[in-house]
């Protein structure tokens, strides 16, 4: 089987727990994900069957979107509800300051990585350093918050909307917001609506994979990744060329494309520069 399906991940799963159940369900090794989710967080979560895992690095540089909970007055040590307590203070804060403060964390900002995540320092994950009751230093990031919509006001939290780039912690998003506010806050909830090119509506939940007599039914074409770029039906001679490995001459415009050959077949995204069409990654059978 290959493909890809789009999980709405439950609460409580890793990313790698979903991959290791999907492994038997697809009854494949080779099967990846794109873009981890916390445990604690739901929503869309995709997932690489069989030679679409090729296509996983491209989602390294996706554009994700969130729904999130932003507790107000309590921070803690992960950054979100789960942890332990650091500090409560009470909360009082405008309508005015709140948008005041959210337009401070839109566009291209640094954002510091949180102890309680995935990233290695000296060849040990911050998480379990963490775990082990140490601290250490980590340089601040460049990330990009290309929205930060405020969706609802509680006595005590905001519901807020993130359109970010990769590498985004929104855990730590929610802990400066509200170190800004000067109340101090962490996330209460989080839930991806968007991965890519591909949205909560499009997502299947995990429980019906599980339960599926026919789960590659749920299994998507690779190339629908990469929908917003326009497609190519090559020719016979350049399809072989293609195969080949080798560039061809093209009358396009330059730009990314889909490729593909004259029965239909993904055969590659390409790249055309100068009117030469180049493989960036192929995606047919060997």
């Amino acid at each position: 089987m290959n493909g890809i399906v789009i999980v709405d991940k439950p609460q409580g799963w890793t990313s790698q727990d979903v991959t290791a159940r999907l492994r038997r369900v697809f009854n494949t090794r080779r099967i990846g994900h794109g873009g981890t989710l916390d445990p604690m967080a739901t929503g869309v979560l995709p997932v690489f069957v069989g030679r679409a895992t090729r296509g996983v690095e491209f989602f390294e540089h996706a554009e994700k979107t969130y729904e999130t909970v932003l507790r107000l007055g309590i921070t803690t040590d992960t950054e979100d509800v789960t942890g332990t307590v650091l500090s409560e203070s009470e909360v009082h804060v405008t309508a005015q300051q709140v948008e005041a403060v959210l337009e401070q964390f839109r566009g291209e900002i640094m954002q510091v990585p949180p102890m309680y995540s995935a990233l290695k320092v000296g060849g040990q994950k911050l998480c379990d350093l963490a775990r082990k009751g140490k601290e250490v230093e980590r340089k601040p990031r460049p990330i990009t918050i290309h929205e930060l919509t405020l969706l609802e006001t509680g006595e005590t939290t905001l519901r807020l909307r993130v359109r970010c780039s990769k590498g985004t912690y929104i855990r730590t998003l929610c802990k400066d917001i509200g170190e800004a506010l000067g109340c101090g806050g962490c996330m209460q909830a989080l839930r991806r609506t968007s991965a890519g090119e591909y949205t909560i509506e499009e997502a299947v939940p995990l429980q019906q994979l599980l339960d599926a007599q026919d789960p590659e039914n749920y299994l998507r074409t690779v190339d629908t990744m990469f929908r917003n770029y326009p497609s190519v039906t090559l020719t016979a001679n350049q399809e072989k060329r293609c195969r080949n490995g080798n560039a061809f001459s093209v009358k396009l415009d330059e730009g990314t494309y889909r490729a593909y050959s004259q029965n239909g077949e993904f055969l590659m995204l390409a790249k055309v520069e100068d009117g030469v069409m180049m493989t960036v990654k192929s995606f047919f059978d060997v």
